[in-house]
């Protein structure tokens, strides 16, 4: 812990062991790797990659949001520096292949209810990185606007207005594609 930090905080501060982060959060870091990177495996290696780096850094850890915040931001900077990475551009990942099953009408409604989440997170993908962001955050990690805000390194204005025209972007994009019922 930085000793700009005064003593009382630093005393009144939670221990955090690793198995117990993973735990709590292990979850929620592989499903932000997996929206960012679109790949079950490297999902994972980010994931290994984020504790490693939080279990490293914890150290350092000031409090000056929730432990998640600061989890998910390490995520979010992970998937970044990975989808920038040269491998990453050069390499195509495997692709799992499943065989066409038959659909029964009683599947009908649960495969088009897959269907539209799949629409629906695609199109959060779609979305230019800067209101993906603050969406991922939102409503997959279920984070305020105020630890959304820390996690990205804004200002609460910024990410409620930056949610706002996300939410405009995509009523446009799912406008007739997806029904109200």
């Amino acid at each position: 812990m930085p000793k700009d930090v005064p003593k009382d905080i630093r005393e009144n501060m939670p221990a955090y062991d690793i198995e117990t982060l993973i735990r709590q959060y292990g979850n929620d870091v592989l499903r932000t790797a997996y929206m960012y990177v679109k790949d079950i495996h490297s999902a994972e290696d980010i994931f290994q990659d984020v504790f490693i780096k939080v279990n490293q850094k914890l150290s350092t850890f000031e409090g000056n949001s929730s432990i998640k915040t600061w989890i998910i931001r390490i995520t979010i900077n992970t998937c970044k520096d990975y989808l920038k990475s040269a491998w990453n551009r050069r390499v195509v990942p495997m692709m799992d292949y499943q065989e066409d099953s038959i659909i029964s009408e009683t599947d009908y409604d649960e495969v088009e209810n897959q269907d539209t989440k799949e629409l629906v997170k695609q199109s959060v993908l779609s979305l230019p990185e800067k209101y993906k962001d603050v969406v991922l955050c939102v409503y997959f990690q279920e984070m305020s606007i105020a630890e959304t805000a820390k996690a990205l390194q804004i200002a609460e204005g910024t990410a409620k207005s930056r949610l706002s025209r996300a939410r405009e972007k995509l009523k446009t994009i799912l406008e007739g594609r997806v029904s109200d019922e």
